[in-house]
């Protein structure tokens, strides 16, 4: 079984310039909206353009890597949201909430030595609380997408400095495992990759002896 973290924030928290540290090869990026990455040497990382659900739970059956990162996966919702706004009636809402969920269980699915990263924006709910962004309540109720994930970080700005927050405040919606990751820490996803294979034991990455 593979493990999925999830990694939250708004636009511009840094989420997909945590990528910066990896080397090209080590980690497989699905770049859903096709935008360059944001740090110097992000074009050398090879990626999936504008993937579709289908394409990337196809690669992650091949499982040739043993990482990957979904960037952003709010807009495989938001982009197949769009593409069928003329359609009436609620099953495409279920429809949709289903392909996500199943997307999940694709990444869950792979090898123990594999983790799969879903780099997602957030949202307030009524009382302040951050959520998960989705288009419905289906997988808000239903699935719960940060329940199904061990690993739930936050991207916040702290003075000037972009960081990962680890430790659920009561408003937030992050967590790790006692004693995996500091309840702060710098934004470098290949760091909490590495802290997470060294605390489960799981193989390197690919490319690492």
């Amino acid at each position: 079984m593979g493990v999925a973290v999830l990694v939250l924030g708004k636009s511009g928290s840094g989420k997909s310039t945590s990528l910066r540290n990896f080397k090209p090869g080590e980690v497989g990026v699905f770049n859903v909206l096709g935008k360059p990455l944001p740090f110097k040497g992000g074009a050398k990382f090879p990626q999936a353009i504008s993937p579709k659900y289908a394409d990337i739970t196809e690669a992650l059956k091949r499982n040739s890597c043993r990482a990957y990162v979904v960037d952003d996966s709010t807009y495989l919702m938001q982009n197949e949201n769009f593409a069928r706004a003329k359609e009436t009636g609620f099953g495409k809402f279920t429809e949709m909430a289903l392909h996500f969920q199943q997307l999940i269980s694709a990444a869950l699915r792979t090898d123990e030595d594999t983790i799969v990263y879903f780099l997602h924006h957030t949202e307030e709910d009524a009382n302040g609380t951050e959520k998960v962004k989705t288009i419905g309540k289906m997988l808000d109720e239903k699935f719960c997408i940060e329940g199904a994930c061990p690993i739930v970080i936050d991207c916040e700005v702290r003075d000037g400095k972009h960081v990962f927050v680890t430790k659920n405040d009561g408003r937030n919606l992050a967590k790790a495992p006692m004693g995996m990751l500091p309840e702060t820490m710098d934004n470098d996803l290949k760091a909490v990759d590495a802290a997470i294979r060294d605390y489960w034991e799981l193989k390197p990455l690919c490319g690492e002896k």
